[in-house]
């Protein structure tokens, strides 16, 4: 199952927390806390996929942690701040 790279930033213990795909330009989610931005992190990736259907295009495949501790752009954010991996599509419950 693919897995999309997801940046997470913690901006501390009074304020949300902010997650991005390097991957999905524009593709963002967040919540109260690191639990909350995750669980929200699939919803995220499903309406980020079906904008681009919508305009006749699909998700790129995901870059691994590797590809993208290579690229100069993103390299300095995932020293910085916690990676997560997310699947695409997601689980359902009756998986």
């Amino acid at each position: 199952m693919p897995q999309y790279v997801a940046i997470i930033e913690d901006a501390g213990p009074d304020d949300a927390v902010g997650l991005w795909f390097p991957d999905l330009p524009g593709c963002i989610s967040g919540g109260d806390d690191v639990d909350e931005a995750l669980e929200s992190a699939p919803e995220a990736l499903a309406f980020y996929a079906q904008e681009l259907s919508a305009d006749g295009r699909q998700l790129p495949p995901p870059r691994t942690l590797d590809e993208l501790k290579a690229d100069p752009a993103v390299a300095d954010d995932l020293r910085k701040h916690t990676v997560a991996l997310i699947d695409w599509p997601p689980l359902t419950e009756a998986e």
